[in-house]
C-alpha cells in the first residue's frame, strides 16, 4: 500500500527585514508589517499608542531596529 504526501508546504519564510521602499523614517513599521502579515497603518498606529503608553521608551526600540536590521 502506498500513501502520497498532500501536506501542503507553506514557503520558508525569510527573516525580518526593514521595507525601506514603503516606509516613512527608517522602514521598521513597514518591516514589521511585512513579517507578520498586517497593515503597515495598523503597525504604526501601534508604534504611536505604546510610544504614548510608555512615555517614550519606544522610540529607543524604534531606534535600535532601525540600526541594527539589515
Amino acid at each position: 500500500m502506498r500513501f502520497e504526501d498532500n501536506t501542503v508546504h507553506s514557503p520558508a519564510r525569510q527573516g525580518f527585514r526593514l521595507n525601506k521602499q514603503r516606509g516613512k523614517i527608517m522602514g521598521v513599521s513597514a518591516g514589521i508589517a511585512d513579517y507578520f502579515g498586517l497593515d503597515v497603518t495598523l503597525v504604526r498606529v501601534a508604534w504611536v499608542i505604546g510610544t504614548l503608553v510608555g512615555f517614550g521608551s519606544l522610540i529607543l526600540i524604534y531606534l535600535a531596529i532601525g540600526l541594527i536590521a539589515d
